[in-house]
């Protein structure tokens, strides 16, 4: 089905896919030419300075900036040649990757199976070993590899569903990747070292087959013991329980898009006081880690966040006074 792009005749064609996306809905951002990395924000959340306006008020990361407003996509493609992303969880997409291998790249041995030589093969195992028909059907996007991007509708119930790489835990198998929360794809129209993302099937999205859902739900964690820091009763003790508690309120309360940076500056305070000698590495991380993680934000970005903050703090050691 066809979209109203809703751009002058002039406007660039990296402006016209942006504009054509927004017109489906689709949250786009800028991404560096001939890249496929988000343009912006151009720091990470442990080192935003909030010179950025976007991070005048914590870092607010390029999922959160992602827009449909076709002003603001005429304004942002304007001059500079950006590529374009779309940011699947606000879009509520779950694109599945169906990728070539390299020519290094060995098939692991579940996947040596006669005929099974990409990701386009192993998913039309998955589904075959599912009793399921392939779900072609679907908006269906060729990159300039040789692979698909499968595009389909986010379930409206259940848990939000994620990422996932090929081969590892959670995937539906060797060579095929899915982009859903947290997660962009690059857009038809955008073109690459010379090479351009082309719709092969222009059609709405299809709903995700309810067993795919199934199959991309992240697995609930094992049970742990709530982390928890035993300190003195003392009035040293009681400070240091204000400061730690008080930290982990802030992390536990940040605003979506401010979290991974707020989760910074609190592993940094408390690693003034780990320099200090007054706590733990081991006893602060797992503190803001279960604060962290409850907050939504995932387990990679969380260890780098809470450890890039601990080594910020050392540099200026605090110790309490008993």
């Amino acid at each position: 089905m066809s979209h109203p792009t809703h751009g002058a005749p002039h406007a660039s064609a990296a402006c016209q896919a942006a504009l054509g996306a927004a017109g489906r809905a689709w949250h786009v951002i800028p991404l560096r030419p001939n890249s496929k990395i988000p343009a912006f924000p151009n720091h990470p959340a442990d080192a935003c300075d909030r010179t950025d306006p976007w991070c005048c008020a914590g870092h607010v990361d390029w999922e959160t900036r992602a827009t449909t407003d076709p002003d603001r996509i005429r304004r942002g493609w304007a001059r500079i040649p950006y590529g374009v992303g779309i940011a699947c969880g606000p879009s509520h997409l779950v694109v599945i990757d169906l990728d070539t291998p390299k020519p290094d790249d060995r098939r692991p041995p579940q996947w040596q199976i006669p005929g099974v030589v990409d990701g386009h093969d192993v998913f039309a195992t998955v589904c075959e070993q599912a009793g399921q028909p392939i779900p072609l059907d679907t908006y269906t996007v060729a990159t300039p590899t040789g692979g698909t991007h499968l595009y389909y509708r986010h379930p409206d119930h259940g848990p939000t569903l994620r990422n996932t790489t090929g081969g590892r835990p959670g995937s539906l198998g060797w060579k095929i990747d899915t982009r859903a929360g947290g997660g962009q794809v690059v857009a038809a129209g955008t073109t690459i070292n010379g090479r351009t993302y082309r719709v092969v099937r222009d059609v709405d999205p299809a709903p995700l087959p309810g067993w795919l859902a199934e199959r991309l739900t992240p697995r609930p964690l094992p049970p742990e013991r709530p982390a928890r820091v035993n300190l003195a009763t003392d009035r040293r003790g009681r400070y240091l329980h204000k400061a730690v508690t008080e930290q982990v309120g802030i992390v536990r309360n940040a605003a979506e898009g401010g979290r991974n940076h707020t989760l910074y500056m609190s592993a940094q305070v408390l690693g003034q006081l780990v320099a200090g000698g007054s706590l733990t590495a081991e006893d602060v991380t797992a503190l803001l880690t279960q604060a962290a993680l409850d907050t939504g934000l995932t387990a990679h970005e969380t260890a780098r966040t809470i450890a890039s903050g601990l080594r910020a703090g050392t540099r200026r050691p605090r110790s309490v006074a008993a």
